[in-house]
């Protein structure tokens, strides 16, 4: 049986939105979540859902008001565990310019290793193999402001792979990206979960980034409202319409397609099934 990367259990964090303690805002309510090991899990949410305050639990930037959350089996809570579990689940922010430290950009993805005291020989084959993974060998010699969005995000998730983590979370990373950019980090995601099989948590208000995962999450008010594959989560287009949510464009074709009397399935989720599906009509 898989075991679990990240294990939330009846996680609540509250905190204060004035002066006023006594006026507690509640950011996540009661959250019980298994990630596991090599999953590529997908967490959505409009703004104030709590879905990037459960990320940041999820590497003990955060701590529980009460519940517990585990990473590889450590209570983020014991301050003995807190570089363990940094190392174990990296993080990846929106901005990819607050992630760059250096002028060069192998010096930026050996910053991390340095930092954790890894040999300077073994930092060497990191920062060589993390860029490989991530398509931007060739920019190794170039300055990071340099760079387009895209490209900086990428070597911000070098910047990660290089200290070995078993689990990246990504907190919304392609929110300041073009659409190219976007594509070409969501195909880095996808390609370090798929060949090296680390445990991905990426937290995203894009439909479309979420087709790819092996399971999506609804956060609404704190809480997880609805879980299952992205066909069983796209399908329900008025769940999705009811806590403020798109569903991918074809997803919502096929839909308005079967209200007006056509007879298609819902679970569509990319152009090349509904093509298929169409021609299948008679």
């Amino acid at each position: 049986m898989e075991a679990n990367m990240i294990e939330c259990r009846n996680l609540t964090f509250e905190y204060s939105a004035t002066s006023d303690e006594s006026l507690k805002k509640l950011a996540i309510n009661g959250v019980d979540l298994d990630i596991k090991e090599g999953e590529f899990l997908v967490v959505l949410g409009h703004n104030g859902s709590g879905k990037s305050t459960l990320a940041k639990h999820m590497n003990a930037l955060l701590l529980p008001t009460s519940g517990k959350v585990y990473v590889s089996g450590m209570d983020t809570a014991d301050e003995n565990y807190l570089w363990k579990i940094r190392n174990a689940a990296g993080m990846v922010f929106q901005n990819p310019d607050n992630q760059l430290v250096a002028t060069i950009v192998e010096d930026d993805v050996a910053f991390g290793p340095e930092n954790i005291g890894i040999k300077p020989e073994e930092i060497r084959t990191r920062v060589e193999e993390a860029l490989k993974k991530v398509d931007m060998y060739e920019y190794k010699n170039h300055a990071p402001h340099l760079l387009s969005g895209g490209q900086k995000q990428r070597v911000a998730i070098a910047g990660i792979l290089a200290m070995s983590p078993k689990c990246i979370i990504f907190d919304e990373p392609t929110a300041m990206l073009d659409p190219s950019g976007r594509k070409e980090v969501v195909n880095t995601i996808k390609d370090i979960n798929k060949n090296y099989g680390i445990t991905i948590v990426l937290i995203t208000h894009y439909m479309e980034e979420a087709v790819e995962a092996d399971r999506v999450i609804i956060m609404d008010e704190g809480k997880v409202i609805k879980e299952g594959t992205p066909v069983q989560i796209f399908s329900d287009v008025s769940t999705m319409k009811k806590v403020g949510l798109d569903v991918p464009q074809v997803t919502e074709l096929a839909y308005e397609l079967k209200k007006s009397g056509i007879n298609i399935d819902t679970d569509i989720l990319t152009i090349n099934e509904m093509v298929s599906r169409l021609c299948q009509l008679k």
